[in-house]
């Protein structure tokens, strides 16, 4: 059967009344690491105050409220957003139930707010009874080659891997950097057992439902949600593995292959890396814009 090609829009006026809730990706669509996306929150804000709640959904692996506080910092206004769940949020519930552990915990010290509360103890790959990753310690300058010989260590234990974000790689300014996803998929490559919460699962959709349900006084209709999104292993699969709607913003991590050097869609592109994934998106648009 042929995949459908989205169809590209100008803006998310075009479909905005079609729906009453946007779930949306935040790192790739509304902010690079470095600088917001003006135009895009925007939008944002104009959804929000016209047609229904904006859940952002993000894979960030720490709990909400260090996220918030990171939006503030670059500039991406309130306005633009209802509530925020993030991987982290979401990943929580795996990491409680393995209270007291130990674990080892990897990523760097700004995640260690994940386990705050959890009564959790910590330890090496050796003495470890399960291992929980954010992310490299050092996404600067290290690749998930550098775990390896570690890893294989804990695969021949039996430990088990819970990776508190899904995301491969983000883009930070103008450079890819690699995510607890890329170290995930390292570890089931040496035959270890992973666990995760965040996009493309259920459990971070649940939990972003749940609170549109909250914000609407009534049931969630799954048909008139909008899933925004940049990442094709995470926000598309995440939304097509739920039935729901999705908004493809191609200038993000497939910016390289989705647009041209003058911003302009290359809508055959898009159909050719969705087709190639076995993915669908009813939308797509070069970046979010109203």
């Amino acid at each position: 059967m042929t995949t459908p090609s989205p169809t590209p829009i100008a803006g998310l006026s075009s479909v905005a009344s079609l729906y009453d809730v946007l779930l949306c990706d935040v790192w790739g669509v509304i902010h690079n690491g470095r600088e917001s996306f003006p135009d895009a929150c925007a939008a944002l804000a104009r959804f929000r105050a016209e047609a229904g709640p904006v859940i952002l959904i993000s894979n960030a692996p720490r709990p909400h409220p260090p996220i918030v506080e990171q939006l503030d910092s670059l500039a991406v206004p309130r306005a633009a957003w209802t509530q925020l769940i993030t991987s982290g949020d979401a990943t929580r519930a795996l990491l409680s139930e393995r209270s007291p552990g130990p674990v080892w915990a990897v990523g760097p010290e700004r995640d260690g707010v994940l386990y705050d509360g959890l009564d959790l103890g910590f330890a090496g790959p050796e003495e470890a009874a399960f291992i929980s990753v954010t992310g490299p310690y050092d996404d600067e300058v290290e690749e998930p080659a550098d775990y390896r010989d570690r890893f294989a260590g804990c695969v021949d234990r039996g430990l088990e891997l819970i990776c508190a974000n899904p995301d491969i790689v983000v883009q930070r300014g103008s450079k890819l950097i690699y995510c607890g996803g890329a170290l995930a998929q390292l570890y089931e490559s040496l035959g270890g057992r992973v666990l995760m919460a965040g996009k493309p699962h259920a459990p971070i959709y649940a939990l972003a439902l749940e609170a549109a349900a909250a914000e609407l006084g009534r049931p969630v209709d799954p048909a008139r949600v909008l899933c925004v999104g940049d990442g094709l292993p995470t926000d598309i699969r995440g939304a097509n593995a739920r039935g729901l709607d999705v908004l493809f913003v191609a200038n993000g991590i497939h910016g390289g292959e989705t647009v041209g050097p003058d911003g302009t869609l290359n809508a055959r592109a898009v159909a050719d890396l969705l087709r190639q994934d076995a993915l669908n998106a009813n939308w797509t648009i070069a970046d979010l814009v109203w």
